[in-house]
C-alpha cells in the first residue's frame, strides 16, 4: 500500500447501492474508496489502473458474471483481495467464489456493521502480514487466518464505534419519541444537514431505519426517519 489506508474499488451494477456501499466503506477508519464501477469492463479497467488493495465485487453485472472478473483479478501477479457483495445466495455461486479465492462473501442486503466487521478483520490481517516472518510456523499461519474471521459478539461494541457519526445519528433517531427529519437530526448531533441526510440514507438503506413521507398541503413530502422494528 502506498500509504497507511487501504484502497478500495466498489463494483455494483446499481448506482444507488454502490453509493451506499461507498459510504459504508469510508465510514470505517483506515479505508478509502478510490473508484466505483458498474460493469465488468469498468471493474477490470479500474483495477488495472488504480491497483486497489481490496475490491468489493458484485456478481450480477450487466455485461458479464462478476465471478469471471474475480478470476481475472486474482490471476494477476499482484492481485487485490476480493470481498463478494451480492444478492446471489445459491450454493454454486458461493462455492465458485470460495474456489476462486474470495476473502469473504456478504449476501445483500447487509448492514454497515456486517461490512465493518469484515473490513476490520481484513485490516488486522494486513497489519499482521506486514510483520510476518520470512519463515512462518503453523502458529503464524493460523494467526493470520484467525484474524480474517469477522468480529465475534464480544467485539460488537468496538465495531459500533467505527463510525461515530452514524452511531450518533442512529442514537438521535432512536431517542426520538416520533419520526425525525434530517434537520432535527443535524441539530441534535451537531453536524450539517447534508451530513445528517447522508448518514440517514445509509442507515435506511442498510435496513436499520425506515423512511416515512409526510405530505403537506404543497410542495414535496418531508422525509422523516424512525427505527425499523423487527
Amino acid at each position: 500500500m502506498s500509504d497507511d489506508s487501504i484502497s478500495v474499488v466498489v463494483v455494483d451494477d446499481d448506482f444507488r447501492v454502490a453509493g451506499v456501499h461507498v459510504g459504508f466503506v469510508e465510514a470505517v477508519p483506515g479505508f478509502r474508496v478510490v473508484g466505483t464501477a458498474h460493469t465488468a469492463a469498468d471493474a477490470r479497467t479500474l483495477a488495472a489502473a488504480l491497483r486497489p488493495d481490496l475490491v468489493l465485487m458484485d456478481v450480477y453485472l450487466p455485461d458479464e458474471d462478476g465471478l469471471e472478473v474475480v478470476r481475472t483479478l486474482l490471476a494477476d501477479p499482484a492481485p487485490p483481495a476480493v470481498l463478494m457483495i451480492s444478492a446471489a445466495n445459491d450454493l454454486g455461486t458461493v462455492r465458485r467464489a470460495v474456489q476462486l479465492g474470495a476473502l469473504h462473501y456478504l449476501v445483500k442486503p447487509f448492514g454497515f456493521a456486517e461490512l465493518a466487521e469484515r473490513l476490520t478483520a481484513f485490516r488486522r490481517a494486513q497489519d499482521d502480514l506486514a510483520r510476518f516472518p520470512a519463515v512462518a510456523t503453523q502458529q503464524d499461519v493460523d494467526r493470520i487466518f484467525d484474524l480474517l474471521r469477522p468480529a465475534t459478539a464480544a467485539q460488537a461494541d468496538a465495531i459500533r464505534r467505527l463510525a461515530p457519526t452514524l452511531q450518533a445519528v442512529f442514537d438521535a433517531v432512536s431517542g426520538s419519541a416520533a419520526s425525525i427529519s434530517a434537520t432535527d437530526v443535524a441539530a441534535a448531533v451537531g453536524v450539517s444537514r447534508t451530513t445528517a441526510q447522508r448518514a440517514l440514507t445509509q442507515l435506511e438503506q442498510s435496513g436499520v431505519l425506515r423512511l416515512e413521507l409526510r405530505y403537506g398541503t404543497t410542495g414535496r413530502p418531508e422525509h422523516r426517519y424512525a427505527v425499523k422494528r423487527v
